[in-house]
């Protein structure tokens, strides 16, 4: 039986295995991940890696909780001090822009690219990424329906064209930065997202939210 001490080594290479793939695979694709050229990036053997990953899909499944949790810890704190409805939503969209505008992730977000890699490759790697890209729209939902429930929505507004909306606005700013170098596009985003909440917001909900 391997000791504590092994144990905290073993997953503290694992957890640099990891980080060193999550990059490569927001560049590359998860599919571009292999044991031979993560293994050169680590100056580890093959065998080091099969360790502490059975299968390319293990390695792959395992790469997509790292992100979420980064997720997680990166963009939900930043809504923990406030209550319910507008400024907890605003809150979380702001920080879910900054996060990719900021991303270490040399692909930019890490779900637009795996969403895209995978969204028509079926298998447990794309139903995960489908459940967690769901969770976070279904939080974004949550979101406004409890501003309108708690009157600082308009009765008519639509939660779900909403969250549809102000999801679409952060990736689209990914994708411009991304791909055409636009330094302005989350700028443009968070104006886009600013305009979205004001249109539907009562009296009561447009002193809610912050000016951006």
């Amino acid at each position: 039986m391997p000791s504590i001490t092994e144990l905290r080594k073993g997953e503290k290479t694992r957890q640099q295995i990891l980080a060193v793939a999550a990059d490569l695979a927001s560049a590359e694709g998860l599919e571009g991940l292999t044991v031979g050229n993560l293994a050169k990036s680590l100056c580890m053997s093959k065998s080091g890696l099969y360790s502490h990953f059975g299968s390319k899909e293990e390695l792959q499944l395992a790469v997509v909780d790292l992100a979420r949790q980064r997720f997680e810890a990166t963009v939900l704190p930043a809504a923990e001090e406030f209550g319910d409805g507008l400024p907890k939503l605003h809150a979380l969209l702001m920080s879910w822009a900054d996060s990719i505008e900021n991303s270490t992730y040399r692909g930019g977000c890490f779900f637009a690219a795996a969403s895209a890699e995978f969204d028509d490759r079926p298998g447990s790697v794309r139903d995960e990424i489908a459940r967690l890209s769901k969770a976070w729209l279904d939080l974004l939902v949550q979101g406004f329906d409890s501003a309108r429930t708690l009157k600082q929505l308009k009765t008519q507004a639509d939660p779900e064209q909403m969250a549809f909306e102000v999801h679409a606005f952060v990736q689209e700013a990914n994708w411009a930065k991304q791909l055409l170098g636009e330094k302005r596009a989350f700028g443009r985003a968070k104006r886009s997202i600013q305009a979205c909440l004001e249109r539907e917001t009562t009296a009561k909900g447009r002193k809610l939210i912050p000016s951006t």
